[in-house]
């Protein structure tokens, strides 16, 4: 909600600097985008949709700063003629409890351009001017949060005004010239023959204000929320009519609305009633009472507010307070519909008290606390894990479009769709995490660094149900030694990430071949396993590197991108459930030997490492690779492989003999099981 500071001042005189509101409301829990120049920008949470007016805020603004409220001029003017219920030739008839309230007043008027003053301050409020009669509805909507709308009086036929269900098989050009197809489902206004506006939503192009108009019917009504809002969704149209109509709309105001509509438009010279306000209303809204105790109030903020204070902040803010035993009977004011219970006016006691007035207290428990949760448990274990390992969590939607999820789907498997999505960027449930975590680290490379680390744990969603997964995404360089750079993230990183996760389990977490992992670089990809190989294995997941055109196609051209996804509920479900003994650190020194050889490249590396572990004495205590070639000096059909092998003894210090006699055994093995060739020994 754009709000001009001048606009405000015509109700509550708050200070001139924009900065100052903004603080103020802010202050009271309204979140601000931005203030430019003497426009504050709020984001206006869902369950306040009477702050989506410059009134509904400057009645917050006078409760912020204890400042008088001036009333918007809402007085009738004179017409022609009296009130009937329908006037001027344009009778009504409301046939569905979907429209709550409909009002209608007939004006002769004389198309043109806005008054300077009036242009001016729509455009300051976001709104671009169309005509002055297009013009005066938006204005009041804008100030008043009631939205109105102009129909065009010699395009409607009868002419006559009837509120009703669509009918099958109808359909209606709206404004924005596309065809909207209705169903039975969907609340319209429509004349004697056709459907003329989707109620609440957008008014149809055959019944617009255009430059030859000389006579409207102007609307001003109340809809069913829920009615608006499945319908806003089936049609895929959000208009600043629906935002205010679907969170609840004010059904005290279409009256007044028209009356201040009607007084701009003789203001402006642009229009004169032709008869009354015609106002349907055949169950008017009751007020609501809610108790509030004063003991309440202290125990659920904390701290005592003066009573005085409590009937001041209501007050400004448009509630009736009238004094009880132990507190006080409110009122709730019609535009409130998120006030319901006692705890929503202590809420809005506490947001104008002051939240950092309140002291810091522990709350009193009466009962001892539920035992967490065991996947809370793991979850947050999995978390602190992975931020020790230097990854920053992000949260990312559980929809996206079909565009990003399509590529990081086995072949012939289709997202699972949202029956109504709120607009294409959000039509499929994600199959995977790295979806959102690419966008995310496309974002980050934008605006922060080029090294980016970054997982995510949460729901994905296949065909065969919802899982649990955990996702990480890297790209960038090591970190870097005092001694230089260590290079570039690459597939290993992500591999030691999956590895990480494993051992803090308890649980050996391999790698195998991928058989079918389309979003990764051949060659460079890999399934996470437990238990066994081969046909025994369980695949939990999966590490590689993505490929180029995925992630140039989410708008990052340079850099490699390498990124996994594990299943960590089943790797906590093979977790021995005992708990890790504590080593000392070596006494004894380690011996380092670096071995390069040819292998084919059709094998794994996985298998080289089982060769090796198996032929190798107990002193061998690590294997990792550290470069793979490809290239010149290498025979057709084979890839240089280097692996650096780390040998201990937790009893004494080895001997150069002793790590040689196990190098050489090692080698021998690899050259019998794998046809392995020592590079220096290939002629």
């Amino acid at each position: 909600m754009k709000l001009p500071v001048a606009w405000m001042r015509e109700f509550v005189d708050v200070p001139e600097n924009p900065s100052i509101v903004a603080e103020r409301l802010a202050s009271c829990g309204f979140e601000v985008a931005s203030v430019d120049g003497d426009t504050i920008d709020f984001e206006i949470t869902a369950n306040r949709p009477d702050c989506l007016s410059v009134y509904g805020l400057a009645r917050e603004a006078s409760a912020a700063f204890d400042l008088d409220l001036k009333p918007i001029d809402t007085k009738p003017i004179d017409t022609k003629g009296p009130e009937p219920k329908g006037l001027a030739g344009v009778p009504v008839s409301v046939g569905d409890a979907g429209c709550g309230r409909y009002a209608l007043a007939v004006a002769d008027v004389k198309i043109g351009p806005s008054p300077a003053w009036l242009a001016d301050r729509l455009l300051s409020a976001g709104v671009r001017p169309i005509n002055n009669v297009v013009d005066v509805t938006n204005y009041v909507m804008l100030e008043m949060g009631q939205p109105l709308h102009a129909f065009d009086v010699s395009r409607l036929g009868g002419p006559e005004i009837r509120v009703r269900r669509a009918r099958a098989g109808e359909s209606l050009v709206t404004l924005d010239g596309v065809t909207r197809k209705l169903d039975e489902t969907m609340l319209v206004i429509a004349d004697k023959d056709k459907p003329i506006a989707v109620a609440g939503v957008m008014g149809g192009a055959a019944t617009e204000v255009s430059s030859s108009t000389n006579k409207i019917a102007l609307e001003s009504a109340w809809f069913l929320p829920s009615s608006v809002r499945a319908t806003s969704r089936k049609l895929g149209l959000k208009t600043e009519a629906s935002a205010r109509f679907e969170r609840g709309a004010d059904p005290t105001a279409p009256v007044r609305a028209l009356r201040r509509a009607l007084l701009l438009l003789d203001l402006i010279e642009a229009g004169t009633p032709s008869g009354g306000v015609s106002d349907v209303y055949p169950r008017p809204a009751q007020p609501r009472t809610v108790p509030l105790a004063r003991g309440h109030v202290t125990r659920l903020l904390g701290d005592t507010v003066p009573d005085q204070d409590v009937n001041r902040i209501l007050k400004r803010l448009g509630f009736t307070v009238a004094p009880a035993a132990d507190g006080w009977q409110v009122t709730v004011p019609a535009y409130r519909v998120d006030v319901t219970r006692e705890a929503d006016l202590i809420e809005d006691i506490g947001r104008h008290w002051g939240f950092d007035r309140i002291p810091a207290t522990f709350p009193t428990l009466d009962t001892v606390p539920r035992p967490m949760s065991p996947a809370v448990a793991r979850d947050r274990r999995l978390r602190g894990i992975l931020c020790g390992a230097g990854l920053q969590e992000t949260c990312t939607f559980s929809f996206l479009e079909r565009q990003a999820a399509e590529p990081f789907l086995p072949s012939g498997v289709d997202p699972v769709a949202i029956a109504n999505p709120l607009s294409e960027k959000f039509a499929v449930l994600r199959p995977s995490l790295l979806p959102g975590l690419l966008d995310a680290l496309v974002y980050s490379r934008r605006r922060e660094t080029d090294d980016v680390r970054l997982f995510e744990a949460g729901a994905i969603f296949l065909p065969g149900g919802e899982a649990n997964r955990v996702g990480w995404m890297l790209t960038g360089a090591r970190t870097v030694h005092w001694g230089g750079s260590a290079g570039d993230l690459d597939v290993f990183d992500s591999k030691g990430i999956a590895e990480l996760i494993g051992e803090a389990f308890g649980v050996r977490i391999t790698a195998q071949p991928a058989a079918a992992l389309p979003w990764y670089v051949p060659g460079r990809a890999a399934e996470l396993v437990i238990a066994g190989a081969g046909a025994q294995a369980i695949v939990v997941g999966h590490v590689g590197e993505l490929l180029p055109a995925i992630v140039a196609g989410r708008g990052l051209t340079q850099g490699t991108v390498v990124a996994g996804e594990l299943d960590h509920v089943a790797v906590e479900s093979h977790a021995p459930g005992l708990a890790h003994a504590i080593q000392p650190l070596p006494r004894f020194p380690s011996i380092v030997r670096d071995l390069s050889i040819f292998v084919s490249d059709r094998l794994p590396a996985a298998d080289v490492r089982g060769t090796i572990r198996s032929s190798a004495p107990r002193t061998l205590v690590s294997v990792r690779e550290f470069d793979r070639y490809q290239g010149k000096g290498v025979p057709e059909g084979s890839t240089s492989l280097s692996l650096r092998l780390t040998f201990r003894d937790a009893e004494r210090t080895l001997t150069d003999a002793e790590v040689q006699k196990a190098v050489d055994a090692i080698v021998g093995a690899l050259a019998a099981g794998h046809g392995a060739v020592l590079r220096g020994k290939a002629d």
